[in-house]
């Protein structure tokens, strides 16, 4: 382990914090969610995997978004976390992959984008829509003037919308429960709405998967297992959901930069699973509110997987530009599962 390993893991920390508070104020408990992070120490450590596994905003605010109380988004993320899990256990991955194709596939990443980024827009009509405003200004801000580096593009946000909203002496963390730290069993449920979240969640995971995990093994020179990723991402879902926990997925990381990749990572993982296992994420929401997290959101939307995803979709040319623009649009007006399903059978119709 050294000083780049340990540098590494604290700047991803920082940055998975606001997006834990983000999870917490959809309604998912902090307490729980350590055990997501411990299945992704054992598996890295297991497999020397150099792609950890973290608070990941894309699937936090989805999944924040579906099923009428917390009982069924914990549902969604369950049952997802089981697709997943069997996709990789049976390396159905490439399957879907060239079924669909990945114009397709980065089609739909580019709609979830416009979902990220109406999300926060979205914010700019609550109450607190001065906390909204003056995180998306200064995320902007920032991105730009950090030569668009999203660690410092999340803490300036947050950092200034929660310093507004404690000045202002809002009503931070109203919502939010004190926890006990205890675990008891949220028994899944299923129903057509739940099956379309899953369905709809799992369809992102595998866009997030694939691509976040191959850039964060490219930095170290590693070759991604996707198979594998997918195996503990979705076991760690399950399990974190299973208690009330939120959804911890594969992230862009930094530690695949660092000198050691996967020590840095596990260290990181068990950073960010003690911080949730000693209570100390529900203390810090009482002063930073939610919204703080609106311009991160953005900015990843809007300048980073919209642009980003859409010129891969589009790269091709000819028809396949109307195949990935339907996945785009059914995604950003609908839900993942519907703008894959839409932008697939387009393929088979005029390809």
């Amino acid at each position: 382990m050294t000083f780049n390993d340990l540098l590494a893991a604290i700047g991803v920390v920082i940055n998975g914090i606001p997006q834990a508070l983000l999870g917490l104020s959809v309604g998912f408990a902090a307490f729980p969610t350590s055990l997501g992070f411990a299945i992704g120490v054992i598996a890295c450590l297991l497999l020397q995997s150099p792609i950890p596994i973290s608070m990941q905003a894309e699937t936090i605010a989805l999944a924040g978004s579906y099923g009428k109380d917390i009982r069924e988004r914990l549902s969604v993320v369950f049952w997802a976390g089981i697709i997943m899990s069997i996709l990789g256990i049976t390396g159905s991955l490439n399957f879907i992959v060239n079924l669909a194709g990945e114009y397709v596939l980065n089609g739909m990443m580019a709609g979830v984008g416009l979902i990220l980024a109406k999300i926060a827009v979205d914010g700019l009509k609550l109450e607190t829509k001065m906390v909204s405003l003056i995180s998306i200004l200064t995320a902007l801000f920032t991105y730009f003037i950090s030569n668009r580096d999203l660690v410092y593009t999340i803490i300036v946000s947050v950092t200034i919308s929660s310093i507004y909203a404690n000045v202002k002496k809002m009503e931070i963390g109203k919502n939010l429960k004190k926890e006990e730290r205890k675990l008891s069993i949220k028994k899944p449920i299923m129903n057509k709405d739940i099956l379309r979240g899953a369905l709809s969640l799992a369809c992102l995971t595998i866009g997030a998967n694939i691509a976040f995990g191959n850039i964060t093994a490219s930095l170290g020179s590693f070759q991604a297992n996707i198979d594998h990723l997918t195996i503990y991402s979705g076991l760690a879902d399950s399990v974190s959901s299973l208690f009330g926990g939120a959804p911890v997925e594969a992230i862009i990381s930094a530690t695949g930069a660092s000198d050691n990749p996967v020590n840095s990572g596990v260290l990181m993982m068990v950073i960010l699973g003690v911080i949730m296992f000693m209570g100390l994420l529900p203390k810090l929401g009482k002063y930073v509110p939610g919204e703080s997290i609106h311009g991160f959101l953005f900015v990843l939307g809007a300048l980073v997987t919209v642009p980003t995803n859409a010129n891969l979709a589009f790269a091709a040319g000819g028809d396949t530009i109307l195949v990935a623009g339907i996945a785009m649009a059914t995604t950003a007006a609908s839900d993942p599962f519907m703008g894959l399903l839409a932008g697939t059978i387009l393929k088979f119709i005029i390809l």
